[in-house]
């Protein structure tokens, strides 16, 4: 895991969760009281003993700055860290940050600076607990150039996330961008090909993208500088290079959340407070979700 270098997106003004994104970033959110959002993708790093991290940031950044310098301090005897990079304004580039994939070539120089060989890229606003070592060790021996993390999809939510169609070997074949209407049902599929079971299957038909990616560094470096003009990874340059990048499939099994509208925010916290045992829990003997206590 010293070969993986990981950027986590801080994403954008967070419209459908304000006005908890009134004065702070979306990854600054507290959630289950004394947590952060951006606890979530940082501790899932740390226990998969992936030091290196950037946090990319635009919005209301102040809080978020704050916490992480305060709770992230590794020692000096070690190249790991937690480090902000706020959208700035260059001779080269007078723009701030146009969409996700945008963020990241804007400091793509700073990025070829590491000895790595895959970027992992995170967002900072999802809730779970994930050994990117097996995703990384996956997206390795299947040779991909890219390797996306999906999970099973249900009717209901589908359009709000990026689909993908699979072969048998778990290769991207198709993949579109919240579809609606006609072009959400021409993306169902039979996710049997996933180990689902048959009524499992009926009641997820779609494969969603969790938006975590691994690429292989020479291939982010080509993508993002021969296509200046696509600025998000989800709409553009993921449906862009399946035709001609191996991308691949990694399914997660387990819990996971958008936290990005106030209801899922709502579910999410009310359902950590389900007893005898929530469906996510912070406490964790191998995986801790780590935090700055106060």
């Amino acid at each position: 895991m010293k070969k993986v270098l990981a950027i986590i997106l801080g994403g954008g003004a967070g419209t459908r969760l304000y006005p908890l994104t009134k004065q702070r970033a979306k990854p600054a959110v507290p959630i289950a009281g004394k947590y952060r959002l951006i606890d979530i993708p940082v501790s899932n790093c740390i226990n998969s003993e992936i030091y290196k991290i950037y946090v990319l940031t635009q919005f209301n950044s102040a809080s978020l700055n704050r916490h992480l310098s305060r709770a992230y301090n590794f020692s000096g005897f070690s190249d790991g860290f937690v480090e902000v990079l706020a959208a700035q304004q260059t001779a080269e580039n007078p723009n701030w940050f146009q969409g996700t994939a945008d963020a990241v070539r804007q400091y793509l120089w700073l990025f070829q600076e590491w000895n790595v060989d895959e970027y992992l890229i995170l967002s900072g606003d999802h809730l779970y607990r994930m050994d990117y070592g097996e995703f990384v060790r996956r997206h390795r021996e299947t040779n991909a150039d890219i390797t996306i993390s999906v999970v099973p999809m249900d009717n209901r939510r589908a359009s709000d996330f990026g689909l993908m169609k699979i072969d048998a070997s778990g290769r991207v074949i198709d993949f579109s961008e919240k579809p609606k209407g006609d072009a959400l049902t021409a993306m169902q599929v039979d996710t049997t090909v996933l180990g689902l079971n048959s009524d499992e299957a009926k009641e997820f038909p779609y494969i969603a993208s969790m938006g975590i990616y691994v690429f292989k560094k020479e291939v982010m470096n080509q993508l993002l500088r021969q296509s200046p003009e696509q600025t998000d990874f989800g709409k553009e340059i993921i449906p862009a290079s399946a035709k001609d990048f191996n991308v691949q499939a990694y399914l997660f099994n387990g819990y996971w959340e958008d936290i990005g509208t106030i209801e899922a925010f709502y579910e999410a916290n009310l359902a950590l407070t389900q007893q005898p045992r929530p469906p996510f829990s912070f406490y964790d003997e191998k995986a801790p979700i780590y935090t700055r206590t106060r």
